[in-house]
């Protein structure tokens, strides 16, 4: 068994705290993605996993034993680094075996875990190249390799696609899936990047100055966000937020978001935000494909309203447009073909069910 078990774990930079007392546990064959913006703690905590970084405080186990004081050459981990970290004088076979030959490890069974790991990652006729007869995603490629073949524990990718270009990102993206469903090795994975967390994971750990905001699966971050940074955070372009004041009337809710603007609350929800009228600090959050063109049949939990937009931007397979309410810019997603244009009224719609309303002095989802 491979888990790997974080308990109060701390780090300090002299007085400075980069990570503050997070809990985590990381189930047998799990692929974890740590993301979050520069600065959140997510790079050290992999580290300190490592054994890169020591920890200030508490306590990580891997496998069911504690490692605090265990050397990294010791914790049976592989890390694949954002830079490759190749030997340029070595070829891809030299590269990929390096490890095991240190270990002593016979030469058959070298050949064979290079041979079988170079299938799977379809580089086996590069195993005679030097890496600067190699394209980016091809040294990505052997920098993998490199870790799959030691066999270990636990795998720690630390912003692995960073330097490719964008086309390459999304095809090394898949590749690290299609990895990781046949070699099945816990791994902790470092981004920045929402789209590369909520495409690979099994579960993302958001965090954000030295916390966890929130743990779970992809869609559920996405539809469940349990805070405001977190609904910012993931989803491209970001959620809207816009101020709001909650009024009832025929114990019927209305979230205010002008004089002339009002989205009635579900009635599902209404005992839920009741006890949040008439407070001053309260945000509705819409997803920009959560505001759409109108419909041409009538549909359920929609409100209707009409806008002067700013500005469009055509996509191909959808139009972004923004417009303003009360100052605030408001991004929203139409069909291509629905007729937004700069400048012109458009009549748009509001999916009441996903809607969510947002305590702002404290950050929570209500």
């Amino acid at each position: 068994m491979a888990q790997v078990t974080l308990r109060k774990v701390v780090k300090m930079y002299d007085e400075t705290p980069a990570v503050r007392g997070i809990d985590l546990d990381i189930a047998d064959k799990e692929f974890i993605v740590l993301v979050g913006p520069s600065g959140c703690g997510k790079s050290t905590t992999l580290r300190m996993i490592a054994g890169l970084e020591e920890i200030t405080g508490g306590e990580i186990a891997i496998g069911g034993d504690v490692v605090n004081d265990v050397p990294p050459k010791d914790r049976d981990i592989a890390m694949v680094f954002q830079n490759y970290a190749l030997y340029p004088h070595m070829s891809v076979f030299e590269n990929m075996s390096f490890g095991l030959r240190l270990k002593k490890v016979a030469r058959d069974e070298i050949r064979r875990r290079v041979n079988d790991a170079a299938r799977i990652l379809d580089i086996t006729e590069l195993l005679e190249r030097k890496p600067k007869q190699l394209s980016g995603g091809q040294r990505q490629r052997v920098a993998m390799g490199r870790a799959i073949v030691r066999d270990p524990k636990v795998f720690l990718f630390d912003e692995p696609l960073s330097n490719l270009d964008a086309k390459l990102r999304v095809q090394m993206r898949t590749e690290i899936k299609k990895v990781h469903q046949k070699v099945r090795t816990t791994t902790v994975y470092v981004t920045h990047d929402q789209i590369e967390a909520m495409t690979l994971a099994d579960r993302v750990v958001v965090m954000n100055g030295g916390v966890i905001e929130q743990v779970g699966a992809p869609n559920d971050l996405y539809h469940t966000p349990q805070t405001k940074f977190v609904a910012g955070f993931i989803g491209s372009p970001a959620m809207n937020f816009i101020a709001c004041r909650l009024e009832e009337a025929a114990g019927a809710l209305r979230a205010r978001l002008s004089d002339t603007l009002s989205l009635p609350v579900p009635a599902s929800r209404t005992a839920r935000y009741k006890p949040h009228v008439g407070k001053s600090s309260l945000l509705v959050g819409l997803r920009p494909e959560h505001i759409r063109e109108e419909p041409r049949h009538p549909e359920p939990d929609l409100h209707l309203f009409e806008v002067m937009l700013d500005v469009t931007e055509p996509m191909g397979m959808e139009t972004l447009v923004y417009f303003t309410i009360e100052g605030t810019e408001i991004c929203g997603r139409v069909n291509p073909n629905a007729g937004a244009a700069d400048g012109a009224k458009m009549r748009l719609a509001a999916e009441l069910a996903n809607m969510h309303l947002i305590d702002d002095s404290t950050g929570k989802v209500l």
